[in-house]
């Protein structure tokens, strides 16, 4: 609620709160106000209604969505691109990007597998207010343009038992971190479009982690030495 406000206040058309949450929701119809744009004190069981879900925390505000842009594999490079093929879930979406604004990264690629999680509401209370600080791109055909990514990028892929280790990644290039599906992992032709796959390894006591898990792992020690 708060990073949208920030960051492009234009987007909320309309805002309604509890009247506990009145107070907090006082300096967010003042800009509403000078705008023009309404905003109104309900009931929680309305606002359930209006939110979709008892998990609004008392304020809820209804704003365009920002835009997924199409995905130009040529532009500038960052030492450090996400890129999701087939992440379904939205709260697993939400997180990867709430961890990915945590640690700076301002974009992110999604494919366009048609599984694939966006920026749902659902992915936004997950994210936390991530969502405003990093920009969702979408490559239709995603090995096509990580095969473009390559001279520039060292791409790498994740894959549940198979692959090498994080710590013998050559930094000679910025890096574009691949995460796939929940449950099948990266499709073959992403998987031939990398460089290199990486995993994480564990005691073997559970098979797998979580792929927002992983994600957050693996954009901590990565970024941290980029």
């Amino acid at each position: 609620m708060q990073a949208v406000f920030q960051q492009q206040p234009e987007r909320v058309e309309r805002l309604f709160f509890t009247p506990e949450r009145r107070r907090e929701a006082a300096p967010f119809c003042a800009v509403l106000g000078r705008a023009h744009k309404p905003f109104r004190e309900v009931g929680a069981d309305e606002l359930a209604k209006i939110a979709g879900t008892v998990l609004h925390g008392g304020i809820v505000a209804l704003a365009r969505p920002k835009p997924v842009l199409d995905f130009d594999p040529g532009t500038t490079a960052v030492p450090l691109l996400l890129v999701l093929d087939g992440v379904s879930n939205p709260h697993n979406f939400g997180a990867i990007v709430r961890t990915a604004a945590f640690f700076g990264l301002d974009r992110v690629v999604i494919s366009g597998h048609p599984a694939q999680a966006g920026p749902s509401a659902a992915a936004h209370r997950v994210a936390e207010g991530g969502l405003e600080f990093v920009t969702v791109y979408r490559a239709a055909n995603l090995p096509a343009a990580l095969k473009r990514l390559r001279p520039r990028y060292r791409v790498v892929g994740t894959a549940l038992g198979k692959g090498g280790a994080l710590a013998a990644l050559p930094r000679d290039k910025p890096l574009a971190l691949v995460l796939g599906n929940e449950e099948q992992g990266l499709e073959d032709a992403t998987l031939a479009a990398c460089d290199q796959v990486v995993m994480l390894a564990g005691s073997g006591a559970v098979q797998s982690l979580n792929v927002a898990a992983t994600a957050a792992i693996l954009i901590h020690d990565l970024a941290k030495t980029r």
